[in-house]
Formats: structure tokens, sequence, C-alpha cells
């Protein structure tokens, strides 16, 4: 994927900002990940498009008639009748495929994509590409595995928490739902930076319950919000 920019630089100073305020409490660190988009979600057009061909093709067993009387009129009128069956089956193939076709070409275009895609898939991607980065970026490289993600995914409005071992040990999931409301509203109002600043405060503010400011933990992992 490539990088989006879709904050700007003072929204990158306030998160880092956040981040290194938070993390002067707490042993824990903290990652920011922002992206434009988790996943093309190219499954959901191609299923649409199918799902409304098939639509297609059962009305014409439901209704041949109707059908009928279009090809024929296509081929000369009611007081013609020269068409064969394997002429009017060339006809629906051809306008199946057509139809098919034009359903993937409308379904190319994102926005109409995004919006017929199931909110449970896209909740579904965004979780998983938020622990794909976890991985990659914060998952064991602390000393006492108390590395977290703060992932926001700005097309799909979904935001991710996902803790180290350490932290998922302490802290049950449903403690990060206020961060993530304050999150997942600034975003929707068009305040991704704010509502990550947000969400840093208030996982700061647990982490510093559980674990507190040692003079044993260095500064791991980069406290600047990731675009990509």
């Amino acid at each position: 994927m490539k990088k989006v920019n879709q904050l700007s630089e003072a929204d990158h100073k306030l998160v880092t900002a956040a981040v290194s305020e938070a993390e002067k409490s707490t042993d824990g660190e903290i990652v920011t990940i922002v992206t434009d988009l988790s996943d093309k979600y190219h499954d959901a057009g191609l299923q649409w498009a199918i799902g409304i061909t098939f639509f297609f093709l059962s009305t014409l067993a439901v209704f041949p008639a109707f059908y009928q009387s279009i090809i024929t009129g296509l081929f000369g009128g009611w007081e013609q009748d020269f068409t064969t069956p394997g002429e009017q089956m060339a006809v629906l193939f051809i306008a199946s495929v057509t139809l098919f076709l034009m359903m993937r070409y409308l379904f190319a275009w994102m926005p109409l994509r995004l919006l017929v895609t199931p909110k449970s898939t896209k909740q579904r991607r965004v979780r998983k590409q938020a622990i794909d980065f976890f991985k990659v970026g914060a998952e064991r490289r602390t000393m006492g595995l108390t590395g977290i993600l703060i992932y926001v995914s700005l097309k799909e409005h979904r935001a991710e928490i996902v803790a180290d071992q350490a932290i998922a040990e302490k802290v049950s999931p449903e403690v990060w739902g206020e961060a993530m409301v304050a999150l997942i509203d600034e975003v929707r109002a068009g305040r991704p930076g704010e509502g990550m600043a947000a969400a840093v405060k208030h996982v700061g503010v647990v982490l510093k319950e559980h674990f507190p400011k040692t003079d044993k933990n260095p500064n791991e992992l980069p406290d600047r919000l990731i675009e990509i």
C-alpha cells in the first residue's frame, strides 16, 4: 500500500507529542499507524456482479415470455417470428456476459464498493491488517512485552487497538472502549489527528495504572505517527 499523507504536519506533531507525553508515565510503548484503506475489497465487487447477473438469469427463468418478447422484437417484431431457440440463447448469453462486465466495471469504483461491502467484512479486514502491522512493528519488540498499537483505517472509519502479551494479560479488550469511541468520533468528524491524540491519552492512563514508569525501560518503539 502506498503512503497516503492524509494527515497534516500539525496532526503528526499533535500525535507524536501525545505519545511522548503518555509514555512519560508508563513503561508501555505506544505505536500509532494510520492508513487510507485496509483492503481493496475486490471480492465484494465480484460477488455483487455475480449476484446481479444471477438475479437477471433467475428473472429470466420466472418470466421467460417477457424476455422472449423483447428478443423477438429485436429480431423483427411479433409479425416476423423467425428467431430460433439457438438465436435466443445466443442473445441471452451475450446479454448476461454484458451485464456481468458492466457490473464489474461499476463496482470497480471504490466508493461504491465500500458502500456495498458488509460492515462485518470491513471490520474483519481492518482487524487483520492491524494485527499484521502489529506483528511486524511492535509485537515482542519491547523488553517487558508492553507494546501497543493504535491503528486507524480512514475510509472504513474503523480503528483497532492491539496489545502485546503483557498488556493483554492484564487489560481486557473492553477497557479500550473509551479510547476507541473518542478516536472514531473524531475520525468521522474529519479530525483523525485529534482522534488519535485523544486515544493515545486514554491508552496512556490505562498503561500508567498497570505499567507505571520505571528507570529500567528505554524508549524502544517510535513515538512518531506512521502513515502507510
